[in-house]
């Protein structure tokens, strides 16, 4: 356990993980039509002049 720990703790290091955390946005809508139920999710993280977004 310890060594999983050790490896999990450089991992974030060497990932350049430093600075405040970011806050991701999250967006779901249900849609109900005469076909039947929808839903879609989108997952959004803005840093600065760059963004990052999934949707499913």
């Amino acid at each position: 356990m310890k060594p999983l720990l050790i490896l999990a703790l450089l991992g974030l290091a060497a990932c350049g993980a430093d600075g405040e955390p970011v806050r991701p946005e999250a967006r779901s809508t249900v849609t109900l039509s005469n076909k039947g139920m929808g839903v879609s999710t989108a997952v959004r993280v803005r840093k600065g002049p760059f963004t990052l977004g999934v949707g499913l």
